[in-house]
């Protein structure tokens, strides 16, 4: 995948973006390296410039840049990033998705000022470069060290490889890449779990011979090792074995590994490991520990520790429980090394230890806790016991605590006579009998702290594990795991073991979708392997066309009493009234992830009567929380919520009216226009936001899901609702730069506008579409939308319209530089707008035609013209209105050469955009200051103004800004003395000037 040629980190040296080696007496040099971008993959993907962490945004957008880095140094096109993180679900939008990822990473992980030609990501034609000259990753550090590892152990250095392997393991944080979306990403888990693997193995192998047993053993026996099947550990752990003097166990683990190998894959042991077992029976020192003549000795002067014990001191053989009632282990435990790793690590011998686990129904709660159970079976010499509480089961399964203790009490051998029936009296007995005992207790499917407390054990060294799918946060538990759905990357290798090899890596792409529309969760990757099991003929991509619909998903994830469904069912059933009401609700939530108002406004209730219903449903393990205040529901759980609101339709239609109410009321309140300037639609006054600001804030805080607001609204058929939505999220979408956002919606409501009741729709979404096509420099686009805007408005008779697509093609004619046909449409608005009564067209329109005199040197008159536009702005008192106005203004004093005024006006406009997060007037003002301080003689000040002015672009910003900054910055570097730099700004703004 291209990591060994990412820039290594190393302390010994680091490579400049030139390829020069740059030692540590260079005092400069070793500025740069404190400076350093750094990139960690073998985790939860982080960022960080020297010691200041970097803030990456969102995993999607963080998957965007781990498939540049993995792909370090080659062109990663457009298509192929899109594959890489998008998979078999790329956005309606396409390519023109990817720069509103690349500009904020850029903006993120580059030095403030860096030119987009500079910068860490650099865009070619047809897509993009991650250069990582100045980049250090923890990959290139794998891979050296891994590297070192392999030649110290070729050339006989031991302690040497050991350091290495160490070094290398210690870089992985967690699960690499964690959380990341697309095949690339799993394909790369797959393939670094398998490398972790692998130096795991190379460290054990490297203690063996340094005759460190003893060490070698513990890591055998660490959770993340535990594998059944794994030969070559089976191998190493009996040589371990018998270098610790333990040859019966070492022949034990043998049988052991051959048993499970025969029963479960039908295939008896490999060549190396018969091979092994023959060396243990023969007593092969030198084939099993190594060549040297004493290698105890040898591990003496290697790491300073005492000698082991000889091979043939006795061993004390180890003490079997006296009752074990654990469930038979699982064959296939994928993806839970973490969660097994926090179950097993070693706890206080002097106390009872409490580790409760929770998650979804069908997530593998109880197989996590069985086979961590057998992990630890060995430490707990008096007892292995299992009680099933059956909360989720049928009535009549249900185990009280009376019943669940006479069963633990028999199993500890205190019930000679007749067990009281008395909680209290049973209690105290279960106590007294378990005082001097250590006991591993499992205790499966609870669902109150209230059912659990009686079970504890008193004996001191004693563990239990509970499972639930509901918390339990009045348990006293000094560990919890939440568990989660499996990556897309182990559900594959799950659907792969159930189905075998050959089968899964005929259809890889399909069982990945199989995978993705299972949703991680192994009930369904379990019956839906069943179902393929048990139909031969089907292919995997026959199953996902049978669950190609949500509607029809559930339906086929059922095989004989195992579904998915009615596990859900079962956890729902659960419910109080209140909060049944509160999870059907969620089912009509048009976006993925949401707050408390969104369900708020559905039922009708208090934000915080709503998030206490809502943290009540995470406890259920029903609504999944990705951080403080944002609730999401799984994919499978989301297919439920809208069968059960199915079967009752009025309650879901309500639901799904006032959810789209409030999304409408929100972009109307952040508009521009305000919502008095939609003279058709709902009413929103009544909207629970107090002003545009926090309208704008809520909006920002969905993030890139506004689009499936729209998609939500015309797949159910709400066309008014789709189009109102789409036209009031113009002008907060354009003011962050999101144009390709903007588009899409508007394109995603377009063909309903015709069929929708409220017949403003047709003119007013493709005078939206003129809007958003002007902002980009789309000027004879922008002029076709107005000119079929303004037919389909004169036909409706509708004059605010007409007056509207007037005003834009006047904008795109000025644009254009026809100035006699925009002076004659501008001056028509104007005098629309007065009939109208609309404060924004005649804002809008005296601005325009400012610019138009403007542009013909008549600065004056310009000015004019701002001084009516700014009025009407302070009267509608919208910031980004003004702000505009402002620039427009310091615009024609600049003409005038009016430096002052200029600074004075471009620095109230750039706080104003900087409040109202609009990038293009951000940058605009900028520039504006930039060229005031040149006038003023400051160029340094100058040049670092329009720089900034740059870097607040992005690529979908309109050429003629960028082409307006690029030519003030190289006249100032011109005025400055660098004709280099001014060529080349003057070079790119030349390059811009092509077609839009």
């Amino acid at each position: 995948m291209g990591t060994s040629r990412v820039s290594t980190g190393t302390a010994r040296t680091r490579t400049g973006a030139a390829g020069t080696s740059t030692g540590a007496a260079d005092t400069t040099g070793a500025e740069a390296v404190a400076d350093r971008l750094r990139l960690a993959l073998l985790g939860p993907v982080v960022a960080s410039r020297g010691d200041v962490p970097l803030d990456l945004g969102p995993v999607r957008r963080q998957a965007v840049l781990a498939a540049l880095v993995l792909r370090a140094e080659t062109l990663v096109t457009h298509q192929q990033l899109l594959d890489d993180v998008w998979g078999l679900e790329p956005p309606g939008t396409g390519r023109r998705v990817l720069p509103s990822y690349v500009y904020p990473l850029r903006k993120t992980l580059d030095v403030p000022g860096t030119d987009p030609a500079a910068s860490v990501i650099r865009g070619e034609r047809g897509g993009y470069r991650f250069v990582p000259g100045e980049a250090d990753t923890d990959l290139g550090e794998l891979t050296v060290e891994g590297a070192s590892a392999r030649d110290a152990m070729a050339a006989g250095g031991l302690s040497a490889a050991l350091d290495s392997c160490t070094r290398a393991l210690d870089l992985f944080r967690g699960e690499p890449l964690a959380g990341l979306p697309g095949p690339l990403a799993d394909a790369e888990r797959q393939r670094l779990a398998r490398q972790r693997r692998t130096l795991r193995q190379e460290r054990v192998e490297c203690l063996v011979l340094l005759g460190r047993y003893a060490e070698a053993l513990d890591e055998l026996l660490a959770a993340p090792m535990a594998q059944p099947h794994d030969e070559p550990l089976a191998a190493l752990r009996m040589r371990a074995l018998y270098g610790s003097g333990r040859q019966a166990e070492a022949l034990a683990a043998y049988q052991e590994t051959r048993v499970r190998l025969r029963d479960e894959l039908g295939v008896e042991p490999g060549e190396e490991l018969r091979r092994v077992h023959q060396g243990v029976l023969r007593r092969d020192d030198p084939m099993l520990l190594g060549t040297p003549p004493s290698p105890r000795a040898a591990d003496t002067a290697d790491t300073g520790t005492p000698p082991h014990v000889p091979a043939s001191a006795p061993t004390k053989p180890p003490t079997r429980p006296r009752r074990n009632e654990l469930p038979g282990d699982t064959a296939w435990l994928v993806g839970r090394e973490r969660e097994l790793a926090l179950l097993t690590e070693p706890v206080p011998v002097g106390s009872v230890s409490v580790a409760a686990v929770d998650g979804t129904a069908g997530v593998g709660k109880t197989a996590l806790l069985v086979r961590a159970a057998w992990t630890m079976h060995d430490q707990y010499p008096d007892g292995c016991l299992f009680v099933d509480l059956h909360t989720h089961g049928a009535p009549h399964e249900s185990l009280r605590p009376q019943r669940a203790l006479h069963q633990l009490l028999r199993a500890v051998g205190a019930a000679d006579g007749e067990l009281p029936d008395e909680l209290r009296e049973l209690v105290t007995a279960w106590r007294a009998a378990t005082s001097s005992l250590r006991l591993l207790l499992v205790v499966d499917d609870a669902r109150s702290a209230e059912q659990v407390r009686p079970l504890l054990p008193a004996g001191p060294g004693s563990r239990v594990l509970v499972a639930g799918r509901q918390r339990l946060p009045g348990l006293d538990a000094d560990r919890r795991v939440t568990v989660e759905p499996l990556a897309t990357g182990e559900a594959v290798t799950l659907l792969t073991r159930l189905l075998g090899e050959a089968r899964a890596g005929q259809e890889p792409e399909a069982a990945q979708e199989l995978a993705r529309r299972c949703g991680g969760l192994p009930l369904a990757l379990r019956i839906a392997g069943a179902r393929l099991q048990n139909r031969p003929s089907w292919t995997v991509a026959h199953l996902v066309g049978r669950m190609s619909g949500d509607e029809r998903r559930l339906g086929e994830l059922r095989a004989e009493d195992r579904s998915v469904e009615a596990a859900f069912r079962m956890s729902y059933d659960l419910l109080a009234p209140e909060l049944r009401r509160g999870f059907r609700a969620l089912g009509q939530a048009p976006t993925a992830e949401f707050d408390g108002l969104t369900p708020a406004v559905m039922l009708g209730s208090s934000l915080q009567d709503t998030e206490d219903l809502l943290e009540r449903l995470v406890d259920a393990s029903l609504l999944q929380q990705p951080r403080p205040s944002r609730y999401r529901l799984h994919d499978l759980v989301r297919d439920h919520t809208r069968r059960l609101a199915a079967a009752a339709p009025e309650e879901a239609a309500a639901d799904r009216a006032a959810v789209l109410h409030l999304y409408t009321a929100a972009g109307r309140m952040a508009s521009d226009w305000g919502p008095e300037g939609y003279p058709t639609g709902p009413e929103v006054s009544d909207s629970p936001f107090v002003d545009w600001r926090q309208a704008d804030a809520w909006l920002e805080a969905a993030g890139g899901q506004l689009l499936d607001v729209v998609a939500f609204a015309v797949a159910t058929g709400q066309r008014d609702h789709a189009c109102w939505i789409a036209e009031s999220l113009v002008d907060p979408l354009v003011r962050q730069g999101r144009f390709h956002e903007c588009r899409s919606a508007l394109e995603l409501a377009l063909p309903g506008a015709d069929l929708s009741d409220d017949r403003r729709m047709p003119s007013s979404l493709r005078n939206c579409l003129a809007v958003a096509d002007i902002y980009q420099g789309r000027f004879q686009q922008a002029h076709a939308w107005c000119a079929d805007a303004l037919r389909l408005a004169r036909h409706q008779d509708d004059l605010r319209e007409q007056a509207r697509a007037i005003a834009v093609m006047g904008a795109a004619e000025r644009a254009l530089g026809r100035l006699p046909e925009a002076a004659a449409h501008l001056s028509e608005v104007m005098g629309l707008a007065a009939r109208l009564d609309d404060d924004w067209l005649a804002g809008m329109s005296s601005c325009q035609l400012g610019a138009l005199h403007d542009q013909q040197g008549r600065h004056e008159k310009a000015l004019t013209l701002y001084a009516t536009s700014l009025a009407f702005a302070e009267k509608i008192g919208r910031p980004r209105m003004i702000s505009k106005t402002l620039c427009f203004t310091a615009e024609a004093h600049l003409a005038l050469g009016r430096h002052a005024e200029v600074k004075d006006l471009a620095r109230r406009a750039a706080e104003l955009a900087r409040e109202v997060g609009d990038v293009q007037l951000r940058a605009t003002s900028l520039s504006l200051l930039g060229a005031a301080e040149h006038g003023r003689g400051d160029l340094p000040l100058a040049i670092t103004l329009q720089r900034e002015a740059l870097a607040t672009l992005t690529e979908h910003t309109s050429r003629p800004l960028e082409m307006e900054v690029r030519r003030r910055l190289g006249r100032t570097y011109a005025a400055a003395g660098h004709p280099a730099e001014a060529e080349r700004q003057f070079h790119i703004a030349r390059s811009l000037a092509g077609p839009a």
